[in-house]
């Protein structure tokens, strides 16, 4: 069990993980990484051929990677750091070893195409600390000021067993949990897309809270309090309220908010390693090339201006001033760089896409994180037995505190907080260790007899994404409405119906994906990329595996009408 709120269908291990294609595109990304015949190829004419990659993050490192596989030249932009969201950072003078995760630090089963590359670079994973998660040796639910100590769930009071059975029955009666969960396990695309093209046209304009209210479950207001403090999977749900229901469907049919993991020494390596991995297979480059050494170990400085030249090109003038035109850009950063750090030509995309990207909605999010001298919380308290600190939930400033244990008398790391959207801003004035000081002293609440601060070895690290000049947000959540420009968006790099004049630059990354906040989004969209772009240099899949583009319209998602 990995939630205070346990899902509508519990998962076991003899179930295979449900693969995170989503409803909205049902493609196994899985098995086009998987089959021996590769993801394609280009014609020889074009080997060498070089494409502008804007964006080094985990997204931009696969697309590259892959393009280069295939013969041709991948020229990687990166304005800051090899990485993106995928940021794991050290504490001043403390082991290299302890470090932090910044942005993604927990990945589920269902991630699939993910774990393909994770397997790739040789990385492991090991069970991550959510509430009440069987790595989780405690959990503390607070709530107005009143404080419960679970092991397991059957632990809480009744009244969150209460919040569970509605939140099964809200799921199955208004939007089809069980069949959806069923033929998502089964991969029965036709019913997939049948149950979801209802759903859409339906619910496509409701909030999730509306969509609880509407839900005779979920009368009681209590009941709605306490899910949206104490919710499911990671924990309170209630920043996501305003969102379209539509976006936390797609989170509990792939089973994203369930039995997380964690990238063992840091997510950030998974990148890191892709550019410096020298693939077997590859065609036109030497044996040895790596995308680090195809860039002499950097890559090019931040993009500052994209425009159209002739012959449908495009041009790209990075920070240094130089200047180079593509026949195919990748473009998988943030998309609100295109409207404000970068000067753009209209002509770039459609204009209804201008639209799609000026209407996209990031949640903010913040975290921070001490070091400290060891796993205190696991000493036991010597009057009740307990841990004398657990996971915790509250609905206090912190929301959100993760116990990071390395073992038994090593140096161990505290995520004090995480939180977003309006939790997150409430931090956004605060420095490091003024935000410190309130998460100890909110903490010090909950846990009157634990003197935490003595035990931290190092200063604090922390981090507000809607802050970082380079993201402006943690990831995207669409709004009630966002549909529409949301499938514009993840569909553009099906580019044969577009005017020639409006091709060559492809969009991918996390906020293009219909999984948006998780790593398995950001790595569909670069394979949807990549399938693009050698379709667009004249390629072509292998006939026994069929790349997303081949199979789009059997697959398309489903388009609401624009009147």
């Amino acid at each position: 069990m990995t939630s205070t709120v346990p899902p509508a269908v519990p998962h076991t291990e003899a179930q295979p993980p449900i693969t995170m294609f989503g409803p909205d595109f049902p493609y196994a990304y899985d098995d086009f990484l998987a089959h021996p015949a590769g993801l394609g190829q280009i014609p020889a004419t074009e080997h060498g051929t070089e494409v502008a990659i804007i964006g080094g993050g985990l997204s931009g490192i696969v697309t590259a990677y892959e393009l280069m596989k295939m013969g041709l030249k991948p020229v990687v932009y990166e304005a800051d750091q090899i990485g993106g969201r995928l940021r794991t950072v050290g504490f001043d003078g403390c082991e290299e070893s302890l470090n932090c995760e910044l942005g993604a630090m927990r990945f589920p089963p269902s991630s699939t195409a993910l774990q393909h590359y994770i397997d790739l670079v040789g990385l492991t994973t090991k069970p991550f600390p959510n509430p009440l998660a069987e790595s989780t040796p405690s959990t503390v639910v607070d709530l107005k000021g009143v404080s419960h100590y679970a092991e397991t769930v059957d632990d809480l009071p009744q009244v969150y067993r209460d919040v569970a059975d509605a939140w099964n029955k809200c799921l199955d009666e208004g939007a089809d949990f069980s069949d959806m969960n069923q033929a998502m396990r089964e991969r029965d695309v036709p019913r997939i897309r049948e149950i979801w093209a209802k759903l859409v046209e339906k619910l496509d304009n409701q909030t999730f809270y509306g969509f609880l209210c509407d839900s005779d479950a979920f009368k009681s207001f209590r009941h709605r309090e306490i899910f949206g403090q104490v919710g499911f999977g990671t924990g309170g749900w209630d920043t996501d309220f305003p969102n379209s229901i539509l976006e936390i469907l797609r989170v509990v049919y792939t089973e994203a908010d369930d039995h997380h993991r964690g990238i063992v020494g840091g997510s950030q390596q998974l990148p890191l390693r892709l550019w410096e991995r020298e693939p077997q297979k590859i065609v036109h480059w030497a044996q040895g090339t790596s995308l680090s050494s195809l860039h002499d170990g950097t890559p090019r400085p931040a993009v500052t201006r994209l425009h159209r030249t002739a012959g449908n090109r495009v041009t790209v003038t990075d920070a240094s001033g130089d200047i180079r035109s593509y026949k195919a850009v990748v473009f998988t950063a943030q998309s609100w760089m295109l409207l404000s750090k970068i000067a753009c030509d209209d002509e770039l995309f459609p204009i209804d896409h201008w639209t799609a990207i000026e209407r996209t909605h990031y949640m903010e999010s913040s975290k921070l994180f001490v070091p400290v001298d060891r796993p205190f919380w696991l000493d036991k308290d010597e009057e009740t037995g307990r841990d004398v600190m657990s996971m915790t939930l509250t609905d206090r400033m912190t929301r959100g505190t993760y116990l990071l244990d390395n073992g038994p008398d090593r140096p161990a790391v505290i995520c004090l907080s995480y939180t977003w959207c309006d939790d997150s801003l409430k931090w956004l004035p605060l420095d490091a260790n003024e935000r410190m000081e309130v998460m100890l002293k909110s903490l010090g609440e909950i846990y009157p007899k634990v003197d935490i601060r003595k035990h931290i070895i190092g200063n604090p690290v922390t981090v507000s994404w809607e802050n970082e000049p380079y993201f402006m947000g943690a990831f995207k959540a669409n709004l009630p409405g966002h549909y529409r420009y949301q499938r514009r968006l993840f569909t553009h790099f099906m580019q044969d119906r577009l005017p020639e004049d409006k091709r060559g630059i492809f969009l991918a990354g996390d906020d293009i994906s219909w999984t948006a906040g998780w790593a398995e989004g950001a790595i569909q969209t670069a394979l949807n990329a990549v399938w693009g772009v050698m379709h667009h240099l004249g390629g072509t899949t292998d006939a026994t595996n069929p790349g997303p583009g081949d199979v789009y319209d059997e697959i398309a998602p489903v388009e609401l009408p624009e009147d």
